[in-house]
């Protein structure tokens, strides 16, 4: 191998070293864990393999190896800060690791990890030191005398090598592997007592050989495991020479594209080099996360996602960018980590969609919040002041974690205390909806001063369809040619938790007009879009609301549905199959869920019957209200993405279905009529989606189908029921048609190479021959070449006057057919050849010179015989 190892090498290199050791090879799991017990991210490779190492199902195999992506955000402040300033941190990071699942123990991954270090890898043994558990003697044995490690360099640590999930269950001493980078790099010591630029942990190995009790007490496993990380960016610099991360080949790749985009050059600027790395790290993180599901919002993973994208955009206009580059950098991140995550590249549209929407919002308000923040430090104080860093997060989308770290790149704190009481203020108002999007609009200025002098909207849909109530607010909105009405109460519901909102009349004694849709821009302050139809309407005045019932009755219809879909997904696949988005409309919904690979004919079916199992139970749906935490306790299951209050509506739909929701529903599951999954697709990684059909739209859709087939039947003249006999018999007369066609086209192949051969001019063949494509020309060529005294042939024609197709055939003596076809293809505007010697072929587009490029090969073939 010329040069050091690329990343794509050393992940090769490693995960064959444990192939070839009888190690099963799995795939890279999602940054959403599964299990119960894992963290918000994947952050490791053991993480997929939690079920085995707790015992919770049986391991498919004994050893394995994998590759893992994984981002680490930890909450505390100074983490994610410390990115692009050391030359070790990251946010996103490959990890490197082999497992045994009661196989090979202490021994074996001591070995294994020292053989591939230093034999496979090259790794100085001289510059290893080893890390065991305090307790850990055998750890330290196999070091010293299986290894062959000084005893100088293996030393005896505390609670940094003893790995624990939680506070009980599976455990165990841990064994570190830290490679010494040299004095330049910080005080001597090793591991326990020097710098840690110098000494840089690679891999960590796990002895799980414990069960910790609730007592405390630790009983020894029946089965003991290991679980071994690497982390591959720790690695690569160390083998490709580099001083940090950032220089390896992957990541310096990515601050190329940054450059290119920022308009900036790598090393003219500390600062400015820091943004930079920030920049290509983070692109690796965003595309990956949002590539597995996650959307960016103002919970849980949603919030990480959302404040490493600012965070990214913000240093990419410091950078130098002028406008969002982060949907851009998705596509050379997909680009650069191809070879070990193609299925990145499978879905980097939507990627890049998302990152441009979030980045464009972020950036509308980016000049205007660093506007505020420079205002708020010319005065001289020493902090910036809580109410301003509320405002910042509220109104212009800035996490509070990014003005901290603003504020401490100018040498200024952030007054904490201040900004949680201005929070704690405004939280049950609507202001923290403004920094789900990072704009405000004007629909919630209107909704906020509606709320400020009127209150929130008593909404009454639950229990009626029709009230009267006093307008407290109308506002034009000239560019959709409506108005916004705000009344103290309504029936209608606003869009929200994936249902859409109603539709329905707003009468007046001045006007009368039809609501074209209804949301809330602010929490509980319900807005309906109105297209006036005649008259006005004015602030006081008394109006009639009336939804639509029939829509809202289909509406009910699909969100129930959508509750029943999703038990049985979780039925038919497991519980790892959650809710990650959905969409309710009238007859027909839309649901989003985690699974890894498409659903097979028979699971749907599956879930399609348990459904409609429902269905025809008629079972009650109930509707309660409970606190939060004994709605969880009770086994409700909340949907991804939304907020729930401590007050929680609990919608129990038959026997099996209970969820948290805010929608409406049907009082009993009989209503549904019927669902039908029309549709089953991938919308990311790990993420699938399905649409259906309820209701009358679902008995319309079966009508349609059985409409088609009555078609398709009447086509070939047989019944429905008989359709697939009669199809399989279209299709084997089909094959027989096809067979015959080529037993004659071989005859009159035979016969036109004969005539062919007869006309050849000292062995050499070269014919226009049109109405054949490739394949047909090459088969003709052939049978051309075994004609006695033929050593060569070049045919061309058109099959359809539109293309081009070329053939070669040449003799052993002749040369290189694919050499000749390729020449002739360049002068009609096409290329070919192929790898085999003695024929090619070749396309093209350019009809007008088939004669030219008939000449050129005429040619170039006799000067081949003429000097053979």
């Amino acid at each position: 191998m010329s040069g050091p190892m690329t990343a794509d090498q050393l992940r090769s290199a490693f995960l064959q070293y444990f192939v070839e050791r009888d190690h099963t090879r799995v795939a890279s799991s999602g940054l959403i864990p599964a299990h119960p017990a894992a963290p918000l991210f994947t952050n490791a490779g053991m993480v997929q393999f939690l079920p085995y190492f707790f015992g919770e199902e049986a391991a498919p195999y004994q050893r394995a190896t994998s590759s893992q992506k994984c981002v680490r955000v930890r909450g505390k402040h100074d983490d994610i800060e410390a990115i692009g300033r050391t030359t070790r941190h990251l946010t996103f990071f490959e990890m490197l690791g082999n497992f045994s699942f009661g196989d090979y123990f202490k021994e074996g991954a001591i070995s294994h990890a020292w053989h591939l270090l230093t034999e496979v890898l090259g790794l100085p043994g001289d510059r290893l030191w080893a890390t065991v558990h305090h307790s850990d003697d055998e750890a330290a044995q196999l070091w010293r005398d299986v290894v062959g490690l000084p005893a100088d360099r293996i030393q005896r640590l505390g609670e940094d090598n003893f790995w624990e999930m939680g506070g009980t269950g599976p455990c165990g001493p841990s064994s570190e592997i830290f490679y010494d980078k040299g004095p330049e790099w910080g005080h001597e010591g090793g591991p326990e007592h020097g710098g840690e630029e110098r000494y840089v942990e690679i891999w960590n190995l796990v002895f799980m050989q414990f069960n910790r009790l609730p007592s405390g007490e630790l009983e020894p496993l029946p089965k003991r495991n290991i679980d071994t990380g690497a982390g591959m960016e720790r690695i690569l610099p160390i083998i490709q020479g580099t001083n940090s991360v950032f220089d390896t080949d992957v990541l310096r790749r990515l601050i190329g594209d940054a450059e290119q985009l920022c308009g900036a050059t790598y090393g003219s600027d500390p600062e400015r080099d820091v943004s930079l790395r920030i920049v290509a790290d983070h692109s690796r993180a965003i595309s990956f996360l949002v590539a597995d599901g996650v959307v960016p919002s103002n919970e849980e993973r949603g919030y990480v996602l959302r404040r490493i994208i600012r965070r990214a955009a913000l240093h990419a206009q410091r950078a130098g960018a002028h406008r969002g580059v982060l949907a851009e950098m998705a596509g050379r991140v997909a680009t650069v980590m191809h070879s070990g995550y193609p299925e990145l590249t499978e879905v980097i549209d939507q990627v890049q969609s998302t990152l441009e929407r979030e980045e464009h919002r972020f950036r509308e308000t980016l000049t205007l919040g660093l506007g505020m923040l420079d205002r708020a430090v010319t005065d001289g104080s020493s902090a910036i002041p809580g109410e301003i860093a509320f405002k910042l997060h509220d109104t212009y989308g800035f996490p509070i974690d990014l003005t901290r770290e603003i504020a401490k790149e100018r040498g200024l704190g952030v007054d904490d205390a201040g900004f949680e009481a201005a929070m704690a203020q405004q939280r049950a108002q609507a202001r923290a909806a403004d920094a789900k999007t990072g704009t405000v609009d004007n629909g919630t200025a209107n909704a906020m001063s509606v709320r400020d002098e009127y209150g929130v909207t008593d909404f009454l849909g639950y229990e009626t369809l029709t009230t009267e109530a006093k307008v407290t607010g109308v506002f034009p909105n000239p560019e959709q040619g409506r108005v916004e009405v705000y009344v103290e109460a309504s029936p209608f519901y606003p869009e929200g938790g994936g249902q859409i909102g109603d539709t329905g009349t707003v009468t007046g004694p001045h006007g009368r007009g039809r609501v074209l849709d209804t949301d809330a821009p602010v929490p509980n302050v319900i807005r309906h879009h109105v297209e006036v139809e005649e008259g006005t309407f004015g602030v006081g005045e008394t109006v009639v609301l009336a939804v639509d019932a029939d829509r809202r009755a289909s509406l009910r219809r699909s969100h129930t549905g959508t509750h029943l879909l999703h038990w049985a997904l979780r039925e038919v696949l497991g519980t790892q199959a959650r809710q990650q988005g959905s969409l309710v409309a009238p007859d027909y919904l839309r649901f989003d869920f985690n699974h890894h690979s498409p659903l097979t004919d028979e699971q749907i079916h599956r879930v399609e019957d348990l459904v409609a199992e429902q269905i025809r139970s008629n079972g009650a749906v109930e509707i309660r209200n409970s606190s939060q935490a004994e709605a969880k306790a009770a086994g409700a299951i909340s949907f991804f993405g939304e907020k729930y209050g401590e007050v929680v509506r609990v919608i129990r739909a038959g026997e099996h279905s209970m969820e948290l929701c805010g929608g409406t529903h049907v009082s009993a599951l009989g209503e549904i009529s019927e669902l039908v999954v029309t549709s089953e697709s991938s919308v990311g990684a790990n993420l699938r989606r399905i649409e259906a059909f309820t209701g009358a739209r679902a008995f319309e859709e079966n009508r349609r189908q059985r409409e088609l087939l009555k078609v398709a039947a009447g086509a070939v003249r047989t019944t429905p029921d008989q359709l697939p006999a009669a199809i399989g018999r279209l299709q084997e007369a089909q094959k027989a048609g096809e067979r015959e066609r080529r037993q004659l086209t071989t005859q009159i192949d035979r016969y036109l190479a004969r005539d062919l051969a007869r006309e050849a001019a000292g062995g050499l063949v070269v014919a226009r021959c049109d109405g054949r494509d490739q394949g047909q020309l090459k088969s003709l060529a052939q049978a051309v070449l075994s004609e006695p005294g033929i050593s060569a042939v070049g045919l061309i024609g058109s099959a359809d006057g539109s293309s081009v197709a070329l053939a070669v055939a040449v003799d052993d003596r002749v040369g290189d057919a694919p050499s000749f076809v390729r020449e002739a293809a360049k002068l009609v505007g096409g290329g070919g050849g192929g790898r085999d010697r003695r024929i090619a072929v070749a396309g093209g587009r350019d009809t007008s010179r088939i004669d030219e490029a008939l000449k050129a090969l005429r040619e170039a073939l006799a000067g081949a015989l003429t000097s053979a």
